[in-house]
């Protein structure tokens, strides 16, 4: 079985794995150090001692308790730490579902050096698929979620990936041009899974994929379709984008659009 996992979960290393994010980067940044001792390319070791420290940026929500969640994509085995305290830290329908569009998909997509945003990435799943499948990938979410995305990013990519993929925070309709200016920030691919649901900031949401879509930038994104809301949403959606309907899985209500920002 091909498991794209990194240094920290080899064999070699006796007793139980860290279930925290803190704990597991002292462990990763010893294995580094480890490796670097024998000789490894220090260019690689400098840029992985980078990753592992970006994690401190981010402090983990203290969760009463985690599960380990196993998925398979790419050709791949994925696991992701999961906490049902957080709709967060969850892995949703839409996810797996638009995990296994760019599975299918992959030569069409040709991720390969795609500059890739995630909106609402949660635990991360989406955006360890398209980072196995060659993307430079950057995903987001709110603050308190970060620190549990970054971990399960670096712990499923690292050492195994082309490019890492970094996280930044991304509030829905706030500070975008700061944050994300367009003189320096292009995305070939806008990903989201499962953004829409009961909550007020569906207009923000959609101003923040109008913001993050440039001229040549698709924007794929599927959802659970729940309440009449997620409809009216998509109404305003088709409206400002393009929409292409290119999936539908009946089993989880989940549909599947692409989108192309209209242009006047």
């Amino acid at each position: 079985m091909d498991v794209c996992l990194s240094s920290a979960q080899q064999p070699e290393r006796q007793g139980e794995e860290p279930s925290s994010p803190g704990g597991w980067l002292e462990v990763e940044k010893k294995g580094v150090l480890q490796k670097d001792s024998t000789g490894g390319p220090v260019e690689d070791s400098n840029k992985i001692e980078q990753s592992l420290h970006s994690l401190q940026k981010f402090v983990p929500t203290d969760y009463a308790s985690y599960t380990q969640e196993h998925y398979r994509f790419a050709g791949k085995e994925i696991v992701i730490q999961e906490s049902i305290e957080s709709y967060g830290a969850v892995v949703w329908p839409g996810a797996t579902a638009l995990c296994q569009y760019l599975e299918e998909h992959a030569e069409e997509l040709n991720f390969q050096d795609a500059k890739i945003l995630e909106i609402g990435a949660g635990p991360g799943l989406v955006s360890t698929v398209a980072s196995i499948l060659g993307a430079q990938v950057t995903a987001t979410d709110l603050p308190d979620v970060l620190g549990n995305l970054q971990y399960n990013l670096l712990k499923n990519t690292l050492q195994c990936t082309a490019h890492l993929p970094e996280v930044k925070e991304l509030v829905w309709g706030e500070d975008l041009e700061k944050n994300f200016p367009k003189s320096a920030f292009y995305y070939d691919y806008v990903l989201a899974s499962d953004v829409v649901y009961h909550h007020y900031f569906l207009d923000k949401l959609l101003t923040t994929m109008v913001y993050l879509s440039q001229p040549g930038t698709v924007l794929l994104w599927a959802n659970k379709f729940r309440f009449s809301t997620d409809y009216e949403f998509l109404d305003k959606f088709k409206q400002v984008f393009d929409t292409t309907l290119l999936a539908e899985y009946p089993e989880s209500s989940v549909k599947l659009f692409k989108g192309i920002l209209k242009w006047d």
